[in-house]
C-alpha cells in the first residue's frame, strides 16, 4: 500500500486541508463490502441523484440522514419469527449502513421508493455570494 504526503501541498494551497484530509482519510480506509448496490448519477451541473438497490425494505425500515457533508442511509431488518429453511438463500437480509461525503453545498431535496430501488436527489446550491463577480476598478 502507498501512503501519500499532503504536506509538500498545505504550503502552497491554502483552504483545500479539509480536501487532503478527505483524500487521507479515504486511502486509509478499509473498502466496503459493497452492499447494498448503488449508483451515483449526475443529472445536470448541479443535480445528483444516488439510486439504492434495497429490496426487501420497507420504507419505515430506512432511513436517510444528512449531518453536515456526510450523508448516511441505513436500513434495519427487524428479526422476524418465522423458522424458514432455506435451501438457498441469494437474496441478502442483513442490516446496514451506507455513508456518502458530500461536497460543500450539496443537500437532499427528495427520497422516494419504487420497485424496490431508494432514490435520494440531492442539488448543489452555491450561495450568491460564494459564486463569482465582476469587480469594477474605479
Amino acid at each position: 500500500m502507498r501512503n501519500v504526503d499532503f504536506s509538500p501541498l498545505y504550503r502552497q494551497a491554502i483552504g483545500f486541508d479539509r480536501l487532503f484530509n478527505l483524500a487521507e482519510n479515504s486511502a486509509n480506509k478499509p473498502s466496503s463490502n459493497g452492499y447494498p448496490p448503488y449508483n451515483i448519477e449526475q443529472k445536470d451541473e448541479n443535480n445528483y441523484r444516488i439510486t439504492m438497490a434495497v429490496a426487501g425494505f420497507s420504507e419505515d425500515a430506512l432511513s436517510i440522514t444528512q449531518n453536515e457533508n456526510v450523508l448516511i442511509v441505513a436500513g434495519e431488518i427487524q428479526p422476524s419469527d418465522d423458522k424458514s429453511h432455506y435451501v438457498y438463500q441469494g437474496i441478502a437480509e442483513r442490516s446496514f449502513e451506507r455513508k456518502f461525503q458530500l461536497a460543500d453545498y450539496v443537500s437532499v431535496i427528495s427520497a422516494s421508493m419504487e420497485n424496490g430501488l431508494l432514490h435520494i436527489d440531492l442539488v448543489r446550491e452555491v450561495p450568491e455570494i460564494m459564486k463569482p463577480r465582476k469587480i469594477e476598478i474605479s
